[in-house]
């Protein structure tokens, strides 16, 4: 028998599994030089389907010297554009050529190498996963297994929550055996009809078998070859987390927008699973979009990917088939939540999937990717899921009132309030303050808030003072310390400037001159090596005269702490030292520059 193999049976390992089987017996293999350029190039793209292929051959060498088939190289060199898209008609040429039987597992090729009249003979991918050596780390309780080249291999077992580290081999796994098995995944992942090669990038490759997610990393992408294989231990149903009936209703409403929050392995992909088949069961038709695909569902929710790696394109898709609701897990980038919110606004119910520490957390990832007036529109319930169970739920309510803390009745603004869903508590306001977005916890209204404000003030104020400006704030207004020369400026004609200034950072304003005292006192303190003359931080970053009974005794530029700063052991600090003792009069002033 000659026959001719192309990429997919060379990749997915066909041909050495059906010499074992002995179905190919004294077969004479003719291996096109185009498939050999074909896996050379993927492998040097770092691609795992080019070295498993090329792995595949040499597995044929080795058979060849057992006497149980003869291989021989044919065809020329391909061209670059052919190694793109034009190997499969090389390899139907070198067919016709030789008369030989063509062997493939891609549906396409098999089709058109017989609409030619060629002969061929097409393998049906298979559903087996039983011989993956993979298999024999996991058992009932393994949630992953970790292998690393170098390394024991080890795995998580329990469940979210309850899970510990267990080693597997007291042996660390081999380059040699980690190969292997990762050439067993990519084989299985060409024949099992429910295997994908999600993602495959120089150096990475994922995998899915199945309810299994595998992800495969190499040099130069990881500093060794390491294989993550994830899969779910249990399947749980909506009512296995006893929500309030409340819950249920609104995650049937079609006019929601939802988002589903908690770490890794915290169990949300298994709860929005548990949703997706509730709502299919209430006789809605439900889609999930997923890269990759993981999420347990029943054949009749399909699962959508990107298409040509694009989820945009998958959202059109899927606008065009109208489901009820979206399972979108994964929402992660800037791109998905702009997807995830145009299709939100386009009326589609919608749940998505994130990471994010706390409830709130997730909704701050929002902020600067969507406008924040519509939030409220495209997320208005938040679950978070901890250690496999709801941990909380909050809702999102826009409004227009003055932020808690103020209390001038013109410092009214948009706001976004953040309820506990159960208790109907506000627990966290959002709103912009002046250029910067503030998300604040009500009734915590801390130093770290004030800073900011000040900060937003002294920035803004900037624009209109030359000099020195200072800032305190209280609840309701800031009082505002300027050169006097700069008032004027700050005030305008009118006081338009001042209004302006108030409206932009959302506070009422006081306008100060700073009070120049000639012979003000400081304080003064001894902290370890150091003598510390505070002045006040009217004086930061200038020069002032330290005096003595009225005597320019020394000349120091102030810190930003407002403080004038004096090593005890130096030759002005013994002095002054004595001068402190012996009561003198100290005063300062600012330095004359006149």
């Amino acid at each position: 028998m000659r026959i001719i193999p192309d990429t997919s049976v060379i990749v997915d390992g066909q041909i050495t599994h059906l010499i074992e089987k002995g179905e190919l017996t004294e077969a004479d293999i003719l291996i096109p030089e185009a498939v050999i350029a074909k896996l050379e190039n993927l492998a040097n793209q770092g691609k795992e389907s080019g070295i498993t292929g090329l792995n595949e051959i040499i597995q044929l060498h080795a058979l060849q010297q057992e006497g149980k088939i003869t291989i021989h190289f044919l065809g020329n060199q391909p061209l670059p554009s052919e190694i793109e898209g034009g190997i499969d008609a090389l390899i139907r040429e070198l067919v016709e050529k030789t008369k030989a039987t063509l062997v493939t597992s891609d549906r396409v090729q098999a089709h058109v190498a017989k609409a030619r009249g060629l002969k061929t003979h097409y393998i049906q991918p298979t559903n087996e996963t039983s011989r993956l050596t993979l298999l024999n780390y996991f058992d009932k309780e393994t949630m992953s297994v970790h292998l690393k080249e170098g390394c024991k291999p080890y795995a998580k077992k329990g469940k979210p929550g309850e899970s510990k580290l267990i080693n597997l081999d007291p042996r660390p796994l081999t380059r040699e055996a980690l190969s292997k098995i990762s050439r067993e995944i990519i084989e299985e992942a060409k024949r099992d009809q429910r295997g994908f090669i999600e993602i495959e990038r120089k150096g990475a490759t994922v995998v899915q078998l199945g309810a299994m997610r595998i992800t495969i990393a190499r040099p130069p992408f990881s500093d060794l070859a390491e294989l993550t294989a994830t899969r779910p231990i249990v399947k749980l149903t909506l009512s296995d987390y006893d929500p309030p009936p409340e819950l249920i209703n609104r995650l049937t409403n079609y006019h929601r927008g939802i988002l589903v929050s908690g770490p890794p392995g915290s169990g949300k992909s298994t709860f929005s699973q548990a949703v997706a088949e509730y709502l299919y069961e209430k006789g809605t038709v439900v889609k999930t979009i997923e890269n990759p695909r993981d999420l347990q569902v029943r054949d009749e929710i399909t699962q959508y990917a990107p298409l040509e790696n694009n989820m945009e394109l998958t959202a059109d898709i899927l606008l065009l088939v109208r489901p009820d609701f979206v399972i979108y897990d994964e929402v992660r980038k800037n791109r998905d939540f702009k997807i995830f919110s145009d299709m939100r606004l386009a009326g589609v119910g919608l749940i998505g999937v994130t990471h994010a520490n706390r409830g709130i957390d997730a909704i701050q990832r929002l902020i600067g990717r969507i406008e924040l007036g519509m939030i409220p529109q495209v997320v208005d319930t938040v679950i978070h899921i901890k250690d496999g169970k709801i941990n909380q739920i909050l809702e999102t309510i826009f409004t227009v009132k003055i932020p808690s803390g103020m209390k001038e009745a013109d410092l009214a603004r948009p706001v976004i309030l953040i309820t506990d869903f159960n208790t109907q508590k506000p627990l966290y306001e959002i709103y912009s303050y002046g250029e910067q977005v503030v998300v604040m916890a009500i009734g915590e209204k801390s130093q770290a808030s004030d800073k900011l404000a000040e900060r937003q003030l002294r920035y803004i104020l900037k624009k209109y003072a030359k000099g020195t400006v200072e800032t305190e704030i209280s609840l309701d207004r800031a009082n505002v310390y300027v050169e006097e020369s700069d008032i004027p400026r700050i005030i305008g004609r009118g006081g338009k400037t001042i209004s302006q200034i108030e409206e932009e950072a959302g506070i009422k304003i006081n306008v100060y001159p700073f009070q120049k005292q000639e012979n003000q006192i400081p304080t003064i303190k001894k902290a370890g090596e150091n003598i510390l003359v505070n002045v006040g931080k009217q004086y930061r970053g200038k020069e002032i005269d330290l005096m003595v009974d009225g005597e320019v005794f020394f000349t120091g530029c102030v810190s930003q702490k407002g403080e004038l700063r004096i090593k005890k052991k130096s030759g002005i600090g013994n002095i002054f030292l004595d001068f402190i003792a012996s009561n003198k009069t100290i005063t300062v002033r600012e330095k004359d520059r006149t």
